[in-house]
């Protein structure tokens, strides 16, 4: 583990750099999905619900997803736009906590993002109806077999029900395992265009 305490002078007031460090030292320790977090979303019955999802990137300074709109995850967001974002990676001790407001993202960015896709995922957009009843993996395999002839020979379009999500933060916590559980914890609060900057008891 590393013990290195939490440098804050070296970030000043802005956690999108130390973000992108700790992204950065988790890439270069190969880790497996190291872009991967959970997303957490209130139901449509008010009930917390979790899964695990890519970061794709930065809009401004939302931090930016990509999924199905008509998903279970994609209308509890429309229907409440609040969400949390946990990244862990547990070999390198180091944990960041974002809650902020989701937006969908312009359809030039989903347009973008979608057309960097494998082909086959590009059809699997099309053939999965996301998070609904699924009757058996054949019938999944003839939509998929569907979607393929009729878009044989041409680009795949991105599905109007497909795109990107924009995670505007309200804060973001940095989490730092040390010795003896005296966590290093820093929070940063964003203060109208400011952001504030406090260490935590761990």
């Amino acid at each position: 583990m590393n013990q290195r305490d939490l440098d804050l002078q070296e970030f000043g007031l802005d956690p999108y750099l130390l973000f992108n460090r700790w992204l950065q030292d988790a890439v270069a320790a190969n880790l497996v999905e190291p872009t991967a977090f959970t997303l957490s979303t209130m139901s449509l019955e008010s009930m917390p619900a979790s899964r695990v999802v890519l970061f794709k990137g930065f809009q401004g300074e939302a931090f930016q997803f990509f999924t199905n709109y008509q998903s279970r995850k994609g209308r509890e967001i429309i229907n409440t736009p609040y969400v949390a974002m946990v990244f862990y990676w547990a070999s390198l001790q180091k944990q960041i906590r974002i809650e902020g407001y989701a937006e969908k993202s312009s359809a030039d960015d989903s347009d973008r993002y979608f057309a960097t896709r494998a082909r086959e995922s590009q059809l699997g957009a099309w053939a999965s109806a996301q998070s609904s009843v699924l009757g058996s993996r054949e019938e999944l395999g003839a939509q998929m077999e569907q979607f393929r002839k009729k878009f044989v020979d041409q680009p795949v379009p991105r599905p109007p029900h497909w795109g990107g999500f924009d995670v505007t933060p309200r804060q973001i916590e940095f989490w730092h395992g040390q010795k003896n559980r005296l966590h290093d914890r820093c929070l940063f609060t964003r203060d109208g265009g400011h952001w504030n900057r406090q260490r935590l008891s761990p």
